[in-house]
């Protein structure tokens, strides 16, 4: 899909201003002394769009609130702040038998493949159950409809793999096993959280492809999570970099790998091993830890590490604003 298409369609996703804060638990003294609860800030205001047939990856370090995002968006945890627009329909707030419909036509690709399968549960029937909970096939066609995404997949024979348990499969074919689960009810819109980053790294490049198939047969959209910009490059359409529950970068793919405007994401960039040349382009030093996500620093949140701070950037939170044609960047220097 070109940047021109992405751009004239209505958005499949759109999500604003979304914020998930988590109760820090208060200790004995801090209840007598009726201290202000604390928060968590693991999202904390980001918005963005997913196009039909469209992969965003949203990337960055651990503890970033990637993960978390994905799983608000799903209302698999619920929102503090924000709305969740979905097919032009605010599911923010919808009851559980509202959300019921929706829930068929939005997926969830998990990271680990040995702790998201019953360990009790045939992987024939793990891959027809959301057939027989949706009430869209009788068990003989939920079967033979799970046969044929188990031969969809490539774990063939299929009616042997139909009759094994977890135990007996690898990581790589657990994962195309959660994959297939997801697809059979044939989606509009997938979150994959580091879908590969579990599996042993022959069988990364396959599974890659498994998705990217399911994605042009069904014109699937998808918010890619990963902390591996190679992955990134390899399957998305555009990228959003998080920072500390921040979007602090997003653009096309291309455009934000080879021409970044945010301090922190050159630094991601520059931390990954590459045969190339390296440009000339002067290295950024990140120094200092991940802020602490109950009191996020003041302004910009990268500031304490980054090497261009200014006053302006302690005192005041920057917006993201357009640099080139759909690549946008929340920095007051940005690197251009």
């Amino acid at each position: 899909m070109s940047l021109t298409q992405v751009i004239k369609m209505k958005p499949l996703l759109k999500v604003e201003n979304l914020k998930k804060y988590f109760p820090v638990k208060r200790g004995i003294l801090e209840t007598l002394r009726k201290e202000p609860q604390k928060y968590v800030k693991a999202v904390d205001g980001i918005s963005f769009e997913v196009q039909k047939g469209e992969t965003l990856a949203l990337i960055g370090e651990s503890g970033c609130g990637k993960t978390t995002a994905g799983r608000v968006i799903l209302r698999l945890i619920e929102p503090t702040d924000g709305k969740i627009i979905f097919d032009g329909v605010d599911i923010t707030t919808l009851s559980y038998d509202a959300l019921r419909p929706y829930r068929r036509r939005m997926q969830m690709v998990f990271q680990d493949p040995y702790a998201s399968l019953s360990p009790r549960m045939k992987i024939g029937d793990a891959i027809a159950h959301p057939l027989l909970i949706h009430n869209l096939a009788t068990k003989e066609e939920a079967k033979e409809m799970a046969l044929k995404m188990l031969r969809r997949v490539g774990l063939t024979p299929e009616d042997e793999f139909y009759e094994r348990y977890p135990h007996h499969l690898s990581g790589g074919q657990r994962q195309r096993v959660v994959i297939a689960r997801a697809m059979i009810l044939k989606p509009e819109f997938v979150i994959a959280d580091e879908a590969v980053s579990m599996i042993d790294v022959s069988m990364r490049a396959s599974i890659l492809e498994l998705l990217e198939s399911f994605k042009e047969e069904y014109n699937l959209s998808m918010l890619f999570i990963t902390h591996d910009i190679a992955v990134a490059k390899l399957i998305a359409d555009r990228i959003a970099v998080m920072y500390l529950g921040k979007i602090v970068e997003i653009g096309p793919t291309q455009e934000v790998l080879n021409n970044p405007v945010h301090p922190y994401t050159l630094a991601l960039i520059q931390a990954v091993p590459s045969l190339r040349k390296r440009e000339k382009r002067k290295q950024i030093e990140i120094t200092g830890e991940v802020p602490n996500a109950v009191n996020p620093p003041s302004g910009c949140r990268f500031h304490p590490r980054c090497p261009f701070m200014t006053e302006e950037c302690r005192t005041k939170e920057p917006e993201l604003i357009k640099t080139n044609k759909g690549h946008y960047v929340a920095c007051y220097h940005p690197l251009v």
